[in-house]
């Protein structure tokens, strides 16, 4: 895996872009696995989150329904808060957003 990384570093600039938004340790495959998780809150079933993630088995997805099984007002509050700053934000309003990245594990 590590072939991999070095070379999504070099193409993408990604240590670069981690720093410039800084959020230090945060890891491509987080992005991944957010991606996931709001998939999972939306509802998705288990073969629409299997072939989203491109798993044949349902173990993966299963993880994600189960996370999110039962929060999903409170996720639903905190996702919504979150874009609400994100565009105040990039239209002028202010200067850092509510909530930000953070890494997995």
């Amino acid at each position: 895996m590590a072939a991999r990384s070095a070379a999504l570093d070099k193409l993408a600039a990604w240590p670069y872009a981690v720093q410039t938004i800084g959020v230090d340790g945060l890891h491509f495959h987080d992005l991944r696995h957010t991606g996931n998780m709001i998939a999972a809150e939306s509802g998705a079933g288990l073969k629409d989150l299997m072939a989203r993630m491109g798993h044949d088995n349902v173990r993966a997805a299963m993880i994600y329904q189960h996370a999110v099984r039962g929060a999903d007002r409170a996720i639903t509050v905190a996702i919504d808060k979150h874009l609400s700053g994100h565009e105040r934000v990039t239209a002028g309003g202010e200067e850092d957003p509510p909530g930000a990245l953070a890494p997995v594990g």
